[in-house]
């Protein structure tokens, strides 16, 4: 192997360590961080000195290691000479680089290594690598030196044990370190090797002088918080002398000038270190308690000695200013009263080596973090107190003009120091000393010089409390300072002109009337200051309010704003402005109190915009006071700005998206004017940073969408002319384009996450779509690209040029900041961008293939390589992840060669245990969406190895690089609680892993389960006991969970139940015999309550709750189907799981109803009416609480329950079912039928509506199912499922069991439901939509008319009115017979020939409940219908699909009823009663023909399907298996399709036969009736027509043959003939089938016989008829008919069923003899008695 693992401790690197302190690493446990500070803690206390130079002992270990591979150890030897460095450890630093950055595999480590190019080029970034370590190692000093005492700091009480073990020998150490570096000498190419060319001993230099001032930084640090003794302070002062402060450096022919800041901080950080050593603050408390000999220095004569003439030799440096002004200031202290010559000549030296101005440049220079860190503590105080200490010196001991030139100055560095935290705090405790004479001399000048003591006060401005103060300070001025060039006429004054008197009133400021001004009284007395010929400087002692004078101020620049004082003006103003800025940022409750100022800053900025060369930095300060406004006030400020013309407004209306992209009618503004000709020539933009801030905090505000679109000509600017452009632009300042650019992006963002306005989403652009369009599709999304693209690299070299110091506000930091901001903003864009077929411009330029690794995905995927802040390489892969999910390209192909590489970057991070968690979160869900999207990339990091075995079977095995070892780690369940593997992470390894099973990638999977103990693993958070719902405070945990079920359930579901693992099998055991089924369930069932009670809040994790809703709810469905695998047969745990869910359920949709909960209502009521369908046996009686819900559903919001009341209404359907198999009574039924009827009424009318409006709507439509178009309501679907059908099923239920219609009969009374309902069928019939309503209220109509009372109410609501004639519309009536018309569809699914049979069957039911009270309806019915009624029964003979026999019968048994009104028809439609008879004697002549000759039959049914399958039920049964039949061709498989058309066969056969038995029971109502023809003589006979011909041949299959009485005769025979044949086989199979065909043969030859003989008896007595004729007819009779009684009597002697003629034929007719009556001699049937009567009738 190539990486060799050292000891644990050698190759954890230094940058690692300052990363975990700095809290960006896993380990954020103060436990944690104290044990990584033991680890390092020798290190931390040798320094620099950790590094040791080679040596051969050393040399030689290196050679003896086993370990380490040969070519490494030759390198790190190569190392060691160009770094001179210990050998051993030159390897482990080569072994920590390659570990952590070294970009590429393992592979072609190898390569680089024997390439002597490459293998320079890696030496040189090795040494990089190298000198960045020993500036973390001492950058950890320095964080630990930092916050040791800052309570606030997480850490602070490790860092703290930390300091106090190193504290005794950190500086002896650290100085001599300091002393080697200053004097060592420059490497060589003699000593070093030929790679030190001065290129790298410049390199070596600038790191050299880096350290020094690191160093110097710890050791100044130290003295802040210890005392340092006077020897010392002479040692250090001796050292800085002799190295002239950093500035005679060893090397300093090699200092350049980028090296000079890095000098100067030397330089600043030695004087520092000399005046902290002198304890200023110590002595200033001593002065001020009087006890200066406490003080070190007190007893030090020598010493003072000593210092006295060493700093006498100073002062050809700037850098011995403050050291000399400190000594100065300590001399002065300890001996006040002695004057010393040597104290003057060390003050004035100092003076004259300007001494504040360097104060503040040093101030400025060494950076905030360095400054306020020192100045936190006591050396802010030091030097606050040295500072003013040092102003009362100067003024007493040096009375010299240079002190009133460096006030100035001296103001500059006071404002810096008190720029330190918690300065300004302590100065108002105590105002009168240090910074308070300072600050006096200011107010001594105020109001003739303004600047100076808004300055301090703007310094002074710390927190609320420090608010008030300095407001109060200024509120309560007691002098007024002018200057006076010549006395004036109106004061008069005392002899020695030191006081003047003011003799009239006089108005301060040149203002119209009615304006704020001030009024000086008369007699108001003034101190002339300063007297002479040229000036007079008088202090008025007059007592006023400054926040007037303010006022007074900004309305004079107002008035002199064109006029040449302008400037002058603007000078007076901007510390103003600033102060209010301040003021108002720190403390908003003053904001009321400045409002005179504030309310004028508007005018300011529209006046002073619109001059000729406009003052651009007060402008800005007026802008920067408008943003703090605008965060707590935006409505308000936009308001008032939006008349001022400095913001760019559009002079037309906004209409589209177009003209907004065009920036047609769009003006600039006076900002945009005064950006293009003022601030982009100068290269300042402190304006427009101002402005950018303004927007963003205008946009966050939040305002309305009036306002919002008021900004878009703002923000199109942006969009348009600043961020395509701003980096072309020229600059002063470094930095400034770079903090440009971030606050666009932040000002995208904000839009970007502004919420989507709900009220407008028309056509007219929102600023949110605006950016959306213009970065997808103009060249501002290009310049967000360019942003992303900076890459890995540059952003190291920026962070490794930057000084140490510069904290969070470096450039570094401020590119990394804007790279955060495009990624994000390119995310967004992605996912908020209105879906569209092509690729945008914006995804075109992300997703090109660049060459040479160019393109944009390479860069992304490079950041992973970006150590410094976390969240860029996480935001990088956020985005990388929606790229890989929406574009349309391979992530691995865009890689091209660093595929492998960073395929090992990345998993390294997500191996580290020290890495952040959020990172390692990220790639894990990158790898998962990459699953599905991103094939090649998905395989590179599964990294499988086909392992060689038996050909053709491939076994797969782990490559070392595949993620599955990480992630198999993150789901043992051992490491679970560690801090490498908190919640988050353990989800995200179950979500990449659901993945694998969801898009079956069997590869991987087949070696996952192969792992020992993957499924136990796997398992684990399925036992575990999670916090009740209330208290969950890690809703990850319920996804966790949600994901380990769905992967259970996708195995059991995908492996057939033999071949699961064996390990899974006892897990499920185990699951079930903890009863952790009853945990599940219940804990869902709190889940459920918990949303239910929380909804007023909303509940936080509902997106997880939700997921493992719908995970239980897919476990619990597939035990319904592998129950045996699930190990969940127990019916007491069914039941308990069944109750549960009806609980959440009922929780769920009985609250007051908000979106939540109603969603995770209709996700239990879909898993409750499944588990009501499938566990019907353990299925409890649940009416009750299903009629709650029921009650709260309907009254929730329509749209959003649709679903959920079709489940609902669907379970109580089953319910009724199986309680109607159980019988049982129903209390609820009242309520239940109110609340169901209720809805079918509401549904029925809303359906009219819909169908209305799509008739309209659709006229232009022609499809006939498009449903899709908008309707008042939104589109009310007919769907088998939806509300409205199975309310009318549950209500046809409910009636049904309501038999004797107690309740449905008040209800209705009650409810219109019959009218809504049929008036919405008759819309539907006309329009032919909506089926399935129509049948479903068929269905429930016919339910009605079972019954007298409801037969009543459905005809008495107008049925026939709603049928008869909208029914012409379901069916084309053909002309050319009927074939066509009659459709082959199946006979059970829904289709309108259905719903015409439908209503043949409503009507004979009405006609058989109603009788006579229905009969003229009914012939009307037939009389609208006639022709179908006609063609239908002539069909038989063409079509014999079950759905035409079906017609057919339901044709039929309406005529049988309508029959019995034989005399009423013939009054009405008399052609229309013969055509019937006719067709009828017709249909039995065809069926008869078709029963009798079976090949016949078959034959037709092959030829005319076109299949041997009838589409009937029977054969539903066979379609799964036609596939596979197809596949087996061969014996098997026809012998099935036989059996299948056997089946097919029977069950047209028995249609048939139905139709048959009803049609001869018909035509016995034509014919006369037998024992009144036999007996009545005098019976007239023309009533009656004569039905069949005289003839007895067999019925053919001819149309042109009419039937006769042959025809009755072969009825006869085929029916005996079926009825020994079926006596004969004796299936047991159909033994029902049988009993039921044998009844039914009876029934028909019984009809048949009665027919026969009525007819032959009517020819006999007809006088027509030829005698000839008579005779034959009775030869024939008796003879057919003695063979048949022959037959027959044999039959009955066997035994046989009698006819249920009794049950069918509803007329009580007089028959000869009562059905099934068993009463007559030798146990013959009685209508074989009277048959024997006629034959003898016949024989006389």
């Amino acid at each position: 192997k190539c990486l060799a693992a050292g000891e644990d401790l050698s190759r954890a690197s230094c940058r690692e360590l300052w990363t975990i302190l700095l809290g960006r690493s896993a380990l954020r446990e103060p436990v944690q961080i104290e044990a990584e500070l033991d680890r390092h803690w020798d290190r931390l206390h040798q320094g620099l000195s950790y590094y040791k130079p080679p040596s051969s002992s050393s040399a030689a270990k290196v050679k003896d290691n086993k370990d380490v591979a040969q070519p490494l150890k030759e390198f790190g030897l190569r190392i060691s000479k160009l770094l001179n460095l210990d050998e051993q450890q030159s390897v482990q630093i080569l072994q920590c680089y390659l570990q952590e950055d070294y970009r590429g595999t393992r592979d072609s480590l190898k390569v680089v290594l024997k390439d002597e190019r490459q293998s320079q080029a890696l030496l040189l970034k090795i040494a990089d690598y190298y000198y960045e370590e020993r500036m973390c190692l001492l950058r950890c000093v320095l964080l630990l030196l930092t916050y040791f005492q800052d309570e606030r700091h997480p850490y602070s009480a490790e860092y703290s044990n930390s300091v106090t073990k190193l504290e005794k020998d950190l500086v002896s150490c650290y100085q001599a370190q300091f002393e080697s570096l200053f004097k060592a000498e420059a490497p060589t190419w003699e000593t070093h090797g030929n790679l030190m060319t001065e290129r790298q001993v410049s390199r070596w230099f600038l790191q050299c002088l880096r350290e020094q001032s690191l160093l110097l930084e710890i050791i100044f640090l130290y003295y802040a918080y210890f005392e340092m003794s006077p020897s010392d302070l002479l040692s250090f002062t001796k050292m800085f002398k002799e190295q002239g402060f950093g500035l005679r450096q060893t090397n300093r022919h090699l200092v350049d000038k980028s090296m000079d800041a890095l000098v100067d901080r030397i330089g600043y950080l030695s004087s520092l270190i000399l005046v902290e050593g002198m304890d200023i603050d110590f002595l200033h408390k001593c002065a001020l308690e009087d006890c200066t000999e406490q003080h070190q220095f007190s007893c030090a004569a020598d010493v003072i000695k000593e210092m006295d003439q060493l700093l006498l030799t100073f002062g050809d440096i700037p850098h011995h200013g403050p050291v000399l002004l400190a000594w100065v200031l300590l001399r002065h202290t300890l001996r006040p009263d002695e004057t010393n010559p040597v104290v003057r000549r060390i003050g004035n030296t100092a003076l004259q080596l300007g001494v504040f101005q360097y104060l503040s440049t040093m101030l400025k220079g060494l950076g905030q973090k360095c400054a306020y860190a020192a100045f936190s503590h006591p050396i802010s105080r030091s030097l606050s107190s040295s500072l003013s200490i040092e102003h009362a010196l100067l003024s007493c001991l040096f009375q010299t003009d240079g002190v009133a030139t460096q006030c100035s100055h001296l103001i500059d560095a006071a404002c810096e120091v008190l720029s330190a935290p918690s300065l300004a705090e302590v100065f108002w405790e105590m105002p009168n000393m240090g910074l308070g004479m300072i600050l006096d001399s200011a107010v001594g000048m105020f109001p003739h010089q303004i600047g100076p003591l808004l300055q301090l006060l703007t310094a002074l401005l710390s927190n609320k409390s420090t608010v008030k103060k300095v407001y109060n300070f200024l509120d309560k001025m007691s002098f007024y300072t002018q200057v006076y060039k010549h006395k004036p006429n109106d004061v008069i004054s005392k002899d020695d002109e030191t006081l003047w008197r003011r003799q009239t009133q006089k108005l301060l400021y040149p203002l119209g009337t009615g304006q704020t001004n001030l009024w000086m009284p008369q007699g108001v007395l003034g101190q002339v200051m300063i007297g002479g010929e040229q000036t007079y400087v008088v202090r008025w002692d007059y007592s006023y309010s400054s926040w007037t004078l303010f006022t007074c101020e900004v309305e004079m620049l107002l008035h002199v704003v064109s006029t040449a004082d302008v400037l002058a003006h603007c000078a007076r103003v901007k510390p103003i402005l600033d102060l209010v800025h301040k003021i108002i940022s720190t403390d908003w409750t003053v904001s009321d109190c400045l409002l005179p100022l504030t309310s004028r800053i508007y005018m300011l900025l529209q006046r002073l915009t619109s001059v000729i060369n406009p003052p651009v930095d007060v402008i800005a300060s007026c802008v920067n006071c408008l943003s703090v406004l605008a965060a707590r006030m935006p409505g308000k400020v936009w308001s008032s700005l939006h008349h001022t013309g400095f913001l760019p407004f559009a002079s037309n209306p906004l209409t589209n998206m177009a003209q907004c992209v065009s920036a047609e009618g769009m003006k600039a503004g006076n900002y945009g004017n005064l950006l293009v000709q003022i601030e982009q020539p100068r290269g300042e933009y402190a304006v427009t940073i101002a402005f950018l801030r303004l927007l963003t905090t205008l946009v966050k505000g939040q305002l309305g969408s009036t306002q919002n679109k008021g900004l878009i000509p703002c923000v199109l600017l942006v969009l348009k002319e600043m961020l395509p452009t701003y980096h072309k632009w020229r600059y002063n300042t470094y930095g400034v384009r770079e903090r440009i650019g971030c606050l666009i992006l932040e000002l995208i963002h904000a839009i970007l996450n502004l919420s989507p306005e709900g009220e407008d989403q028309g056509s007219t652009p929102t600023l949110q779509s605006l950016c959306i369009y213009s970065l997808a599709n103009t060249e501002a999304g290009q310049a967000v690209v360019n942003i992303m693209g900076v890459g890995v690299d540059t952003i190291d070299v920026v962070l490794a040029a930057q000084p140490s110091s510069c904290g969070a506000e470096g450039p570094g930091q401020i590119l990394i900041q804007t790279v955060k901001l495009a990624f994000s903003v390119t995310n967004n864009v992605i996912r908020l961008k209105p879906p569209s077929d092509a690729a945008s411009p914006l995804e075109q330029a992300l997703t090109q293939h660049g060459g040479h690794g160019s393109n944009l995905i390479a860069v992304l995927a490079k950041y992973i390589y970006h150590k410094h802040d976390p969240a860029l390489p996480r935001l990088a892969i956020q985005l990388l992840k929606r790229l890989a999910t929406v574009a349309p390209m391979s992530v691995y192909a865009c890689l091209g060669s660093d595929a492998a590489a960073i395929r090992d970057a990345f998993l390294t991070r997500l191996q580290s245990k020290t890495e952040d968690m959020r990172i390692k979160v990220m790639i894990l869900e990158f790898l998962t969406v990459a699953v599905e999207t991103q094939p090649g990339l998905i395989e590179l990091f599964l990294n499988l190895e086909v392992k060689d075995g038996s050909e053709g079977s491939k076994e797969f095995l782990l490559g070392e690089w595949s993620c599955l070892h990480v992630v198999l780690d993150l789901i043992d369940s051992k490491q679970q609680g560690k801090y490498w593997c908190p919640p988050l992470l353990h989800r995200a390894a179950l979500a990449f892993l659901l993945a694998l099973w969801q898009d079956r990638r069997d590869s991987a999977i087949s070696v996952l389960r192969a792992k020992e103990r993957f499924w136990e693993n796997l398992t684990t958070p399925l036992f575990g006991t999670l916090t009740p719902p209330s208290d969950t405070t890690e809703p990850c945990v319920l996804e966790t969970c949600a994901f380990v079920m769905k992967i259970i359930g996708l195995e059991i579901y995908y492996v057939v139940s033999g071949s699961l693992e064996q390990s899974l099998k006892d897990g499920l055991q185990k699951f079930s015999n903890a009863r952790r089924y009853e945990y599940w369930s219940q804990y869902v069932k709190a889940l459920v309550c918990h949303v239910a009670a929380m909804e007023e809040e909303g509940v936080c994790y509902f997106a997880e709750t939700q997921m493992l809703i719908s995970a239980w709810r897919m476990l619990l469905i597939l035990a319904t189907g592998h129950s045996e695998v699930m190990q969940l047969t127990d019916d007491s745990t069914k039941l308990k799981l069944f109750m549960d869910v009806l609980d959440g359920t009922q929780a769920a949709l009985t609250t007051p109803t908000s979106v939540p909960c109603l969603r995770l209502g209709s996700m239990m009521a879909t898993l409750l009416l499944i588990l009501l369908k499938q566990w019907r046996r353990s299925a409890p009686d649940i009416l009750s609480p299903l009629s709650l819900i029921l009650e709260s559903v309907l009254q929730a919001d329509q749209q959003l329950m649709e679903r959920t009341k079709a489940k609902v209404f669907s379970a109580l359907i089953s319910v009724l079912q199986i309680q109607g198999l159980n019988g049982g009574d129903i209390s609820q039924l009242p309520q239940l039928l109110l609340s169901v009827c209720e809805t079918v009424k509401d549904e029925a009318l809303a359906l009219i509506d819909s169908t209305r409006h799509m008739s309209q709507a659709g006229d232009a439509a022609e499809d006939e199912d498009s449903m899709e178009t908008d309707s008042p309501r939104g589109p009310q679907k007919d769907q088998r499922d939806g509300v409205c059908v199975l309310a009318l099923h549950l209500a046809k239920e409910l009636c049904r069991t309501d038999e004797d219609g107690e309740h449905w009969v008040l209800v209705m009374r009650k409810v219109p439901v019959l009218p809504s309902v049929l008036s919405a069928m008759e819309l539907s019939l006309r329009s032919k939509n909506n089926l399935y309503f129509t049948e479903a209220a068929l269905h429930l109509l016919l339910t009605l008319a079972r019954t007298p009372q409801g037969a009543a109410a459905v005809a008495g609501a107008g049925v026939i009115q709603t049928i008869c004639l909208p029914l012409l519309s379901v069916y084309e009536v053909s002309s050319n017979g009927a074939s066509q018309s009659f459709s082959r569809k199946a006979q059970d699914s829904a289709c309108w020939p259905g719903v015409y049979r439908l209503c043949m069957s409503l009507m004979e039911s009405l006609l058989k409940t109603l009788r006579y009270n229905f009969v003229n309806e009914a012939l009307d019915f037939v009389g609208v219908h006639q022709e179908r009624i006609l063609q239908c029964l002539n069909a038989v003979r063409t079509v014999q699909s079950l759905s035409c026999l079906d017609e057919a019968d339901h044709t039929v048994g309406f005529l049988l009823q309508l029959s019995s009104f034989c005399k009423e028809w013939q009054f009405h439609l008399p052609k229309l009663l013969r055509d019937v008879q006719v067709n009828l004697c017709y249909l039995c002549q065809t069926c008869t023909y078709l029963l009798h000759s079976k090949k016949m039959l078959h034959h037709y049914l092959q030829a005319k399907n076109g299949e041997a399958l009838p589409p009937g039920p029977l054969a539903r049964t066979q379609r799964p298996q036609q596939t596979k039949e197809a596949a087996a061709a061969g014996g098997a498989g026809g012998g099935e399709r036989e059996e299948a058309e056997q089946k097919a066969l029977l069950a047209v056969q028995c249609s048939l036969l139905k139709i048959l038995s009803k049609t001869l029971a018909t035509l016995q109502h034509f014919t006369p009736d037998c024992c009144q023809i036999l007996l009545d003589q005098c019976m007239d006979l023309a009533e009656y027509r004569t039905l069949f011909v005289l003839s007895f041949t067999t019925p053919a299959f001819d149309p042109d043959v009419a039937p006769s009485f042959g025809t009755l005769l072969a009825t006869i025979n085929v029916a005996l003939g079926t009825l020994s044949e079926m006596e004969k086989k004796k299936e047991p199979a159909s033994l029902s089938i049988a009993s039921l065909a044998s009844s039914l043969l009876m029934f028909t030859m019984e009809n048949c016989f009665y027919v026969l003989i009525s007819q032959a008896v009517r020819c006999l007595k007809d006088a027509a008829i030829l005698p000839r004729d008579k005779q034959r007819l009775k030869q024939e009779l008796s003879s057919e008919l003695s063979t048949l009684l022959s037959s027959l009597s044999r039959h009955f002697r066997r035994g046989s069923p009698s006819s249920p003629a009794g049950g069918l034929l509803p007329s009580s007719q007089s028959k000869p003899a009562t059905p099934g009556s068993k009463a007559a001699p030798e146990g013959q049937e009685p209508f074989i008695q009277l048959v024997q009567a006629f034959v003898r009738l016949v024989q006389r």
